[in-house]
């Protein structure tokens, strides 16, 4: 047998049919749906008279549209988009049998920190969902990614994908991070070197010593943003600590079923003289705090630098900035940490996980977000919310004067009530920087937990290392 890389080996495992054009038929392990992308599958579903062919392998979450107040059951808090569409994700959930966490259930969240969370995601697997986030999962070494509507109803449908084989990309992070440095730092530092298009066709699987050293959480976020990064989907190898993670939680196979799962789960690496399409190597040392200063992913810098200029770079890029720094009010040369900022989100898919909360309470502790700035903070599920109050962190956070918030994805995407106004600048520990993403005309600086407390204290984009 030749060599082959984790990619391949899921990719093997789970195709049904290929056909003589290289199409295939790839059968699904996991399928999340949430309000927003899901509707219009389950109205098609109604009108063929078809059922959802495994209930069981479907997981239902409201988290985009739901409002993070107090209250937020009552259907009058919400717009009247968003309550069409949660309301008939309540209704086809109940109606085809799928499991469902509605608003009013505690381990209801953002679908990708429910997921893991509740043990529905685990190494192996092929997972989707309709979004584009998906590619969180494949932390745990699950083939993972976002799909269509059209694919969602074909998946409810049939519990397989059509699919085409993407191209293995290996993005390595050699050696140990420098502190102050987090996994959100890296995967922007990667997207960075690459560009957005630097993934495209491909499907990345992160390696090497600093990814190995982060946490299940830390390896979430790296994943999260593959998509940032134009690739399909991302991976990280399971390990130990993948193992650990996943051994015990509610939907985790248990007894003889665990180890003879671990069997599996064991030879899920890729093999040493594997084919790789393309590879990136990013040393960890080098790695910095960095923060976006345009309107895409790409646009990242450490936050020890200033403001570029459109001349600094070349082709269709150039025109590109010059309307990002027309967008985000900035002058070239500025530098970074002079940038003043008006609010303040932590919370999203990419860092809304128990951990995330701990690196900004470690650094808000004892003190006070700057006078006039807004800030709140936003747990990723209702039991990552409960965790943080046992711990004391919801605490620190009301003290420092954030606001602390109900699960949902919030102020990462302008889909429900938590937005920007025209002109207002936020330090985000979310994944999108694009124009308009937290709000119409709103302006979106992407940052780890830790830079986004640090930026709450000082009112301007600041370097968490000197507030260690």
């Amino acid at each position: 047998m030749s060599p082959k890389t984790l990619y391949d080996k899921i990719w093997d495992a789970h195709v049904v049919h290929e056909a003589d054009d290289g199409t295939c038929l790839l059968y699904i392990d996991r399928h999340f749906v949430h309000e927003v992308t899901s509707p219009q599958a389950f109205e098609g579903l109604r009108m063929s008279g078809r059922t959802v062919r495994a209930p069981d392998k479907t997981i239902a979450v409201p988290d985009h549209n739901v409002p993070t107040t107090e209250g937020r059951e009552d259907p009058e808090a919400m717009t009247e988009d968003s309550r069409i569409q949660v309301s008939a994700l309540d209704k086809n959930a109940r109606e085809f049998g799928v499991h469902y966490y509605p608003v009013s259930d505690v381990r209801q969240g953002i679908v990708h920190i429910v997921g893991p969370e509740q043990g529905w995601t685990l190494p192996g697997m092929t997972v989707v969902c309709g979004d584009s986030h998906t590619a969180t999962h494949g932390a745990f070494g699950a083939l993972a990614h976002g799909i269509g509507t059209s694919e969602v109803e074909h998946v409810l449908a049939t519990q397989t994908l059509i699919q085409r084989k993407g191209k293995n990309m290996k993005v390595e992070i050699t050696g140990k991070l420098r502190p102050g440095v987090t996994a959100k730092d890296i995967t922007l530092s990667v997207i960075g070197a690459t560009g957005t298009a630097g993934g495209t066709g491909y499907v990345i699987e992160y390696c090497g010593e600093a990814i190995r050293d982060l946490s299940m959480e830390g390896r979430m976020t790296v994943c999260n943003m593959a998509i940032e990064g134009g690739a399909r989907a991302g991976l990280i190898a399971p390990d130990e600590k993948t193992f650990e993670y996943c051994k015990g939680r509610p939907h985790a196979p248990k007894g003889a079923q665990w180890e003879a799962a671990m069997d599996w789960w064991k030879t899920l690496f890729s093999d040493e003289d594997a084919h790789w399409d393309k590879v990136v190597t990013l040393k960890g040392e080098d790695i910095a705090p960095v923060v976006t200063w345009g309107t895409s992913p790409e646009d990242v810098l450490p936050i020890t630098s200033v403001v570029p200029a459109p001349e600094d770079f070349k082709g269709g890029k150039v025109d590109a900035v010059k309307r990002a720094l027309e967008y985000m009010d900035l002058t070239p040369g500025q530098k970074l940490t002079d940038i003043q900022i008006d609010t303040v989100f932590i919370g999203s898919c990419t860092n809304g996980r128990i951990e995330d909360l701990r690196a900004a309470a470690a650094v808000l502790k004892g003190k006070k977000i700057k006078d006039g700035l807004r800030a709140m903070v936003v747990p990723g599920s209702g039991l990552v919310r409960a965790q943080a109050e046992e711990e004391g962190l919801a605490d620190i956070f009301r003290e420092a004067g954030f606001e602390w918030r109900l699960a949902g994805c919030s102020m990462c995407l302008a889909m429900n009530p938590d937005q920007l106004a025209p002109g207002e600048r936020c330090a985000a520990t979310s994944n999108r920087n694009f124009e308009g993403r937290q709000g119409y005309k709103g302006r979106t600086h992407l940052v780890s937990p830790g830079m986004a407390a640090a930026a709450a204290l000082t009112g301007h984009l600041t370097d968490v290392r000197e507030l260690a």
